[in-house]
């Protein structure tokens, strides 16, 4: 086998949550030029049956579909669907989040147990569900979306939002601990932890900050949604068999400082 064929996910069926648009939206393409079927999922229905509209014009078969992944049935609803509609889930890629910016002494219960409920009991709920689905099949591939800071504090200036970031370190943790616990099951567990990157919902914010975030990107400048395409094809393809519980960053040398 040659090396490009290693990153082929030809006849491969992944899931993306948050795969409507953003970041989730660029994965999903990457995946589906990479030859893989897709199903993208989040809240909002209409913005994924336009994805899936869009990346189905790649040459590969796409669906859209409205899930709530702190919502266990709607969980199980999506695994149901994907099953029927192609056989088999490979590939999973937890990308649905949710962020609230607020002074750590003034940090609102609410705005604390909503981003945690989001990102680290959704992640798991999924990882979970889908990946009893995958250990019947002998295995696949889960890929969590952290942050750089799940691994490092944020300056006010910079991220003002201690739930968000504390989210994204239980990511990591989840993600060493499924790999180590799943692993016999041959299903690799890795995750991406990308710095600021570029979209439609993220530009304003950053331009704010512009001058502080980036004097900590030795690369010196925000990353776009295409730097993602390669990490994600990575840890979803053959070319990451051996890869497991690692945490790859997309940061442009932010965590490096």
């Amino acid at each position: 086998m040659q090396v490009i064929d290693l990153f082929s996910l030809k006849g491969k069926v992944s899931i993306v949550t948050g795969g409507g648009r953003g970041l989730g939206r660029a994965m999903a393409e990457a995946l589906a030029e990479a030859g893989s079927n897709v199903v993208v999922c989040s809240r909002k229905e209409e913005n994924c049956k336009q994805a899936a509209g869009e990346i189905s014009k790649l040459g590969v078969e796409a669906e859209g579909v409205k899930c709530d992944i702190t919502s266990e049935n709607d969980i199980l609803s999506l695994r149901d669907f994907a099953l029927k509609r192609f056989g088999r889930i490979n590939i999973l890629v937890n990308n649905s989040g949710a962020t609230w910016g607020a002074p750590v002494e003034d940090y609102p219960i609410e705005g604390w147990r909503k981003v945690i409920n989001v990102n680290v009991t959704g992640t798991f709920l999924c990882s979970q569900i889908i990946g009893k689905t995958m250990i019947k099949a002998g295995g696949g591939k889960i890929i969590n979306v952290s942050s750089i800071f799940g691994g490092v504090g944020a300056p006010t200036t910079v991220m003002n939002a201690v739930a968000y970031n504390a989210s994204k370190g239980a990511i990591e943790a989840l993600t060493k601990d499924l790999a180590v616990k799943w692993a016999r099951h041959k299903i690799n567990v890795n995750a991406i932890a990308p710095a600021f990157i570029e979209t439609d919902l993220t530009r304003v914010t950053m331009e704010k900050s512009r001058e502080g975030i980036l004097s900590h990107v030795p690369m010196g400048r925000f990353g776009v949604p295409e730097d993602l395409k390669g990490a994600v094809v990575f840890l979803s393809s053959q070319a990451s068999d051996y890869v497991t519980g690692i945490v790859l960053l997309v940061d442009g040398g932010y965590r490096a400082m």
